[in-house]
């Protein structure tokens, strides 16, 4: 595989990218993924097929195939589900979309924070929020706001167990290794790979 880059995402074929997305450093869009009014943080990737719409995702994250997030709803209090009274352009030449219904629907943003594991298939809802740390077990469907550092489950997710125990990820909040430069990174790799989040922890705080 081609080396990440800074300057530019790495998209692979068949992806679809809409308005307003923002990319940061060393990001990575699976193939054949669609996004829209979608910002990944630096170092965030999402993997084969992937849909991320209405959504802010932080530094870090990892996406895994077939992912859903901010899934867009349809307007279930109206007379129709139908996207012909609000894409009605798409039906007859005299008709303008719904513009007001687009952008309520944009403003329902899906916040992911650093550091989080979403599962293969797996949906995040709009206006949930996943904690920096968190992960989505696959085929899980994310209805309400996760802690940082909580590992979920089901449909809809529930807690599962915590990922860290809550003085461990207090300090790993604290430290913020997402916000470290690249050449740091680098320079730690090897205790990222080898020691246990407390020992890390010891020797950097």
């Amino acid at each position: 595989m081609a080396r990440l880059k800074e300057d530019r995402p790495f998209i692979h074929p068949d992806c679809e990218i809409g308005e307003d997305c923002v990319f940061g450093a060393y990001v990575e869009i699976g193939r054949a993924s669609r996004l829209g009014n979608a910002h990944l943080g630096d170092y965030s990737y999402c993997d084969r097929m992937a849909d991320i719409a209405n959504a802010r995702i932080g530094k870090f994250a990892n996406i895994a195939a077939g992912s859903r997030i901010g899934a867009t709803d349809h307007p279930m209090e109206k007379a129709s589900l139908h996207h012909f009274h609000y894409r009605s352009d798409d039906y007859w030449d005299d008709a303008e979309r719904d513009h007001d219904w687009f952008a309520h629907r944009a403003g329902r943003l899906a916040h992911l924070g650093h550091d989080t594991w979403i599962g293969a298939m797996a949906m995040v809802k709009p206006e949930v929020t996943i904690g920096t740390g968190a992960v989505v077990a696959a085929g899980a469907i994310v209805t309400k706001d996760v802690a940082p550092y909580t590992i979920v489950a089901g449909i809809p997710a529930r807690p599962i167990r915590r990922r860290f125990p809550e003085d461990i990820a207090r300090r790993m909040m604290a430290i913020a290794w997402w916000d470290w430069d690249h050449a740091t990174l680098r320079a730690r790799l090897a205790d990222f790979r080898s020691l246990p989040a407390e020992t890390f922890l010891d020797r950097y705080e």
